[in-house]
């Protein structure tokens, strides 16, 4: 892994990630890393499930990759970017703490967001319109312990693609896309925070929770997910004109080499 800052970073007004799951095998921190060492940003929200401490309470995982990540984020947060961490259900001890600053990093459960055109979007985990999070948590303890045996395995598989050159894929990304029921409760759930933004008065909502990229607009709301940095490796990203976009970022990193290529690859646009 590369420690070599890009010369002239790629500068947004905003970045907002999420789902990085720091302290699971499935994490993708160098991907993480790269993308954090090559943008300048005014505004960083980190949108939940940042660190996985479900997963941590039954053995810790946390190699250097995982120290580096969050050593930039703070070198961020001394250097003027303004960061939030806004707590998922992974991540949720963190909730406790709203309200508090660490390190120049503010723990908030949501905000809204302005954009530099003057939109409004309320930006939150997401979890909360989860109904298996909400009622049936032992379920959806389960259900992350089947998914975390699925992400080191995938994780494994990128690590081995990586060393012969080959591109980044998701195991765990295209199951999912195949499982009629998994396709059915992204859409279930997009339709839900849509409405709580119209219901709201906002332009759109910013979300993460299900590591399902998308930036689309529902029902004259503007719907953005983050994607994650376990499966789709994505972010969204606002420029200096208000305007914002999906970014894949293994799409334009070449495999075989540390540093990542010029330009992003737009993932999906609404």
């Amino acid at each position: 892994m590369s420690e070599i800052k890009r010369m002239k970073p790629l500068k947004y007004r905003s970045l907002f990630i999420s789902d990085v799951h720091l302290g699971s095998r499935g994490c993708q921190a160098e991907y993480l890393l790269e993308f954090l060492q090559s943008t300048q940003c005014k505004h960083l929200y980190l949108v939940g499930d940042i660190v996985d401490i479900w997963q941590m309470q039954s053995g810790v995982y946390w190699p250097e990759a995982h120290n580096a990540v969050v050593r930039e984020v703070l070198e961020k947060a001394r250097s003027g970017t303004q960061v939030i961490y806004l707590p998922g259900n992974h991540d949720e001890l963190l909730r406790a703490h709203l309200g508090a600053d660490f390190g120049n990093v503010l723990i908030r459960d949501e905000v809204i967001h302005e954009t530099a055109n003057g939109q409004r979007f309320l930006v939150l985990h997401g979890d909360r319109f989860d109904g298996v999070i909400q009622h049936g948590r032992w379920l959806a303890r389960l259900g992350a312990h089947a998914y975390d045996q699925l992400l080191a395995l995938n994780g494994l598989l990128s690590r081995v693609r990586r060393r012969l050159g080959l591109r980044y894929w998701s195991l765990a990304g295209y199951l999912k896309q195949k499982v009629k029921h998994a396709v059915n409760y992204i859409g279930c759930f997009e339709q839900t925070l849509a409405v709580e933004a119209r219901c709201a008065g906002l332009n759109g909502m910013i979300c993460g929770h299900i590591h399902h990229a998308e930036m689309r607009e529902i029902d004259e709301v503007i719907y953005c997910n983050c994607g994650d940095w376990v499966e789709s490796c994505t972010a969204l990203v606002e420029h200096h004109d208000g305007r914002l976009e999906l970014l894949r970022w293994v799409d334009a990193v070449p495999e075989q080499t540390p540093m990542p290529a010029p330009a992003f690859a737009r993932a999906s646009a609404g």
